[in-house]
Formats: C-alpha cells, sequence, structure tokens
C-alpha cells in the first residue's frame, strides 16, 4: 500500500488543498495506530510511524524486558531483547518492529477514511471562512427548494444554502424553484454538517443594505444613515443626514422623479418608507419622526425619555397611525417614548394677559407606549391613514 504515489499524493494535497502535511501525518500516524490494535489486539502497545522522506510505514510494538515472559503482547525476555541490542536490561523498553503482511489493506482503507475525512473538514473551514466575509452583505440568490413557508437559497460561488425562514420574508413574498432574490445575510453558524447561513428580508439590514445599493451618496458615505424602524410589509421610518451643506440627504435619496426611493419600494413588495431628516433637536427630530402628520409642538422630559407631542385634533389618527403604527415606529427611531394629544387637549390660561398652554406631566402611564388613547380612535383610525 505504500510507496511513492502515497506520499506523492499527500505532497500534491499540501499543494493544492493547503493542508499541513506534518499535520496530515500526525494524524494519519494515529488512525492506522489506531486500525492496527483493533486487529490484533488493544492489549498491544503499538505505534505506527510514517517516514515521507523514505516512503515508507513501519509498526513498532512496545515491551517491556523481563526475566520470565508471561505476557507475549507487553513483553520480551532479557536474551531476545540483547539480541537487538546488547546493552538492554530488565526493566527497559524495547521498541520491536512488527511484519505483518496483510496490514497493508486494512491501512489502505484506514488512509482513505482519513483523507477524505480531512478533506472535508477543510471543505467546511474554507466555506465558513469565505462565507464570514459575506456577513452583513446582500446577496442576489437562486430560490432552490421550498419546504413548507421556509425557503432555501443557493448562495453564488458556493455549494451552501440559505436559510429563508418565514420570520424572514416579507408578507407577501412569493418564490419559486429558480426564482432569483435578493436577501441579507444576517448570520452565519458552523456546524459538523457545514456552515449554516440564515438569510433574511424582513431584517432592517435589507433595508439598509437596499439603500447602499440604489444610492451612490449612501454607499459613499456623504448621506449617512442614522437609524432604522421598521414594520416589515407595511412601513418603514429611515433617518438620513449630511454634514455636506450642498447634498440633500433626503432629496439624494428620493432622486429624480422617485426613481431610486420607487426601486427600493418595489423590492419590499410596496412597503411605505419615511425619509425622515435627523436632527440633533429631539424636538425638531420627533416632530419629523412622526411625519406625515402635521405637528404644533413638542416637549420633553429628559428624566423619564418622554415626550407628549400635540397634532390637529384633525390628524390625530394620522400622527397615531394604524393600530398605532406611525407612533411606534416614530419612538423607535428616535428612540424616545412618545405621547401624542389632539389640540383640543390643550387647555388655555390666561395670565398677564398672554395665553399659556398647561400640559399634564408626563408619566409612564400617560406614555402613549400604553396604547391608552386607541380605543377612542378606532372608529376614526383609518380615515386619514396614509
Amino acid at each position: 500500500m505504500v510507496n511513492k504515489d502515497f506520499f506523492k499524493a499527500l505532497d500534491d494535497l499540501e499543494q493544492e488543498r493547503k493542508i499541513d502535511k506534518a499535520t496530515f501525518i500526525q494524524t494519519l500516524e494515529t488512525a492506522l495506530t489506531s486500525a492496527y490494535k483493533k486487529v490484533y489486539g488493544e492489549a498491544k502497545s503499538a505505534m505506527v510511524k510514517l517516514y515521507p522522506e523514505r516512503n515508507t510505514i513501519r509498526i513498532y510494538s512496545y515491551k517491556t524486558v523481563v526475566d520470565e515472559v508471561t505476557d507475549e503482547d507487553k513483553e520480551i525476555s532479557l536474551e531476545e531483547a540483547r539480541k537487538q541490542k546488547k546493552s538492554y536490561k530488565v526493566g527497559d523498553i524495547v521498541a520491536v518492529e512488527e511484519t505483518t503482511k496483510d496490514f497493508g489493506r486494512i491501512a489502505a482503507q484506514t488512509a482513505k477514511q482519513v483523507v477524505m475525512q480531512k478533506l472535508r473538514e477543510l471543505e467546511r473551514q474554507q466555506a465558513a471562512s469565505e462565507l464570514s466575509e459575506k456577513e452583513d452583505e446582500l446577496l442576489t440568490t437562486v430560490v432552490k427548494r421550498i419546504d413548507g413557508d421556509n425557503v432555501f437559497v443557493q448562495i453564488a460561488g458556493t455549494n451552501t444554502e440559505g436559510a429563508l425562514m418565514k420570520q424572514d420574508q416579507i408578507p407577501g413574498d412569493k418564490f419559486q424553484v429558480g426564482d432569483r432574490v435578493k436577501v441579507y445575510v444576517k448570520k452565519i453558524k458552523d456546524s459538523f454538517r457545514g456552515p449554516q447561513i440564515q438569510v433574511s428580508r424582513s431584517n432592517i439590514g435589507f433595508v439598509r443594505k437596499l439603500f447602499e445599493l440604489e444610492i451612490p451618496e449612501v454607499a459613499s458615505g456623504e448621506v449617512i444613515i442614522k437609524n432604522i424602524a421598521r414594520d416589515a410589509g407595511n412601513r418603514t421610518k429611515v433617518a438620513v443626514y449630511s454634514d455636506k451643506p450642498n447634498v440633500d440627504a433626503v432629496g439624494a435619496c428620493v432622486g429624480n422623479r422617485g426613481s431610486r426611493i420607487n426601486t427600493i419600494v418595489n423590492e419590499l413588495n410596496g412597503e411605505k418608507i419615511d425619509l425622515v431628516e435627523y436632527s440633533d433637536d429631539p424636538l425638531e427630530y420627533i416632530a419629523r419622526a412622526l411625519s406625515p402628520a402635521k405637528v404644533l409642538s413638542v416637549e420633553t422630559n429628559d428624566s423619564l425619555n418622554m415626550s407628549q407631542v400635540i397634532v390637529p385634533d384633525d390628524k390625530l389618527s394620522l400622527a397615531i397611525g394604524k393600530g398605532g403604527q406611525n407612533v411606534r415606529l416614530a419612538a423607535k427611531l428616535t428612540g424616545w417614548k412618545i405621547d401624542v394629544k389632539p389640540e383640543s387637549y390643550v387647555k388655555p390660561v390666561k395670565e398677564e394677559k398672554e395665553t399659556e398652554y398647561e400640559l399634564t406631566e408626563l408619566t409612564d402611564e400617560d406614555s402613549f407606549n400604553s396604547m391608552s388613547d386607541l380605543d377612542d380612535l378606532e372608529e376614526i383610525n383609518g380615515d386619514e391613514e396614509n
């Protein structure tokens, strides 16, 4: 089994597959030793050694020198030991080379298994290394198979599938085998079966990467996406900003006659996108985040991280949104709890001929997050929905 071709094959594997030859030989020696013991007895203290420089394999059993042999697998008489080396004495360990004619076939099978296992392990490692660079990237993939609500896509240039689970799909997504589909790589995990890739179309990273793909100013960094709040399939709010006075952040994202933003909306199956110009002033930022509703005033309480927003009575439903969606996304976008009140809620108080507005103190109970105002708005909730 052992000849020049075998060891030349190891050299080729090292060059072509980048396998460290020394590590590979060590793995082979361990596997061949184990195979030898299974055939000739586990009790034997044996070792298989490979000598690539001489293109040979040697099998050694290790025995203790004794006056009288009681276990031939582990012991050797002093007389036999001194035939190899006259200086041996009782208690020494002697390496005895074994000559087994029929071990060649077993060794060949074992070596083949080790080589195949090592190659599979290497392929998994290489695939994981290549795919790790694709994490947090937007990829165009091909639908390979559909299993119930879950879709499995082929990652271009690899033999690896990406799993697009039901919760990672945009509501309304429809797929057929062979379809080309854009996905966001949100996570890659290595396992004994190889890399497991989780891809998504509902993740906010998918929207961010679409903006980078379709809007050159975002890709170049001239326009910065400060934050994204998303209700996949319904509405997304994107806060954009530019520190360059000659760059209109919102206008750059919209494009000529809406060409850029429409391309993104089409990829998202018609999902509404509100472009919000970011501001360091929380009052202004909160007011803009409630777009498309008009805001009359905003007050904030820094200690509670809460804000109270006043809107025209006829815009209350629009500001809150269906099911509280608009104000919920605005809160997520800005990082502030937002309590929306109609203009009629404000009670004018005359003092020194000036009109002031008396606002109730903001507390956690007053926060819109409690959804306390929705019951009264149920009938008009969708009248002005955009």
